[in-house]
């Protein structure tokens, strides 16, 4: 039961950063330049929902794991790379509620077959908290090896 925990994890982790990388390419071509058109609004609000779903399995399987497939919660909680990685986890999963809100709001305007509207404020935000997400997911793994590892070397 462990490794098919262990697998679910990692598949999620995998999957959420797969979603992050597709809002990072998408908000990286429309503030160059490229039209937010009807297709890449389509786009980064399926990303964004394949994000939050992938990161909702995360944190479960990973607390299931904590608590009963792996060292022990007591194990973990007293891990100064664990305590990092969970909270960078909940710092990630709590920025990105400004970008899922942006794409909520076009829905309307995306089931009307119509592109959405995003000014270079807004754009500006959510392309500053995707690179802070993918920034904090590197140090994420970075934690996630000293855990593996109990410590640096």
């Amino acid at each position: 039961m462990s490794t098919l925990f262990a697998f679910l994890h990692h598949l999620a982790a995998f999957t959420l950063v797969g979603g992050l990388a597709v809002e990072f390419v998408l908000v990286g071509m429309i503030e160059r330049g490229a039209a937010l058109s009807l297709a890449s609004a389509r786009r980064l609000a399926v990303a964004d929902a394949v994000l939050g779903a992938a990161a909702g399995i995360l944190l479960v399987v990973g607390m299931l794991r904590v608590f009963f497939f792996e060292k022990g919660a007591d194990h973990y909680f007293h891990n100064p790379a664990f305590l990092m990685k969970f909270s960078l986890f909940i710092v990630v999963a709590l920025l990105s509620i400004i970008p899922m809100r942006e794409f909520l709001a076009w829905r309307r305007a995306l089931r009307a077959g119509q592109a959405a509207e995003l000014d270079a404020r807004r754009l500006r935000r959510v392309r500053l908290i995707v690179h802070g997400e993918l920034g904090a997911v590197v140090v994420i793994l970075l934690c996630a090896a000293i855990l593996a590892r109990v410590g640096w070397i």
